[in-house]
């Protein structure tokens, strides 16, 4: 909520307003129109509006000063990016970019016109899907492999904001415990990594966390 965005689930999700059927990739097929116009609403016109928070901040500032390798993210916003992370992998890919179900041209949200629903490919006039993963379909490459390379190699793994529910992005953190890495989690509750793989637990909200992490690591934007 902290940039503006919902969590999908949770006592105040998306998905107690919304059923998620509207992004499973078959219903997506079989009701084109009425799948975007649910996607327009939520991930154009609501998630649009979003601005990056101080969190995301925080790890670019990491990440410039040699601190962070890199940003593991299920998120589709692209708000890392804006707010300055260079190597980011994500995980269930991006709604920036929009994909021709027919001859995978590609193109970002803003050539399109999403007035007019569901977009076509400019190209083909192929069906246009959100370039992030429906219910149904695979995690992308090369995101899914980094994704799960970085958890082997790092020293230290930090968790932010997650409740580690979602298969497969929920084997990532274990993964890292798996192989050394020292679990640092972030979050205003506990999580199911909390008493299983975390190692210091710092209970708050992202923004007010990292701020403060980053502080005392001495290092400034």
């Amino acid at each position: 909520m902290e940039s503006g965005i919902p969590p999908f689930r949770g006592k105040n999700g998306l998905w107690n307003k919304y059923d998620p059927t509207f992004i499973e990739i078959d219903f997506f097929y079989k009701n084109s129109k009425k799948s975007w116009e649910l996607i327009k609403e939520i991930f154009y016109d609501c998630f649009g509006k979003a601005k990056p928070n101080a969190a995301h901040h925080a790890l670019a500032i990491m990440g410039q000063k040699g601190l962070l390798q890199a940003v593991i993210t299920q998120n589709i916003d692209n708000l890392h990016q804006k707010a300055g992370n260079q190597e980011v992998y994500e995980f269930h890919g991006s709604s920036q970019n929009l994909v021709c179900v027919k001859c995978s041209e590609k193109y970002h949200f803003l050539e399109i016109d999403l007035t007019v629903l569901p977009p076509e490919c400019k190209s083909c006039g192929g069906l246009l899907k959100p370039d992030f993963v429906f219910f149904g379909e695979p995690i992308p490459e090369p995101a899914n492999s980094k994704s799960f390379m970085e958890a082997k190699l790092a020293d230290v793994f930090l968790v932010i904001g997650t409740t580690g529910e979602i298969m497969p992005a929920c084997l990532i953190p274990p993964l890292a415990k798996e192989n050394g890495a020292v679990i640092i989690e972030v979050n205003i509750k506990e999580s199911r990594y909390t008493n299983r793989i975390t190692d210091i637990f710092l209970q708050g909200k992202a923004t007010e966390v990292m701020t403060k992490l980053v502080e005392s690591l001495g290092v400034t934007g």
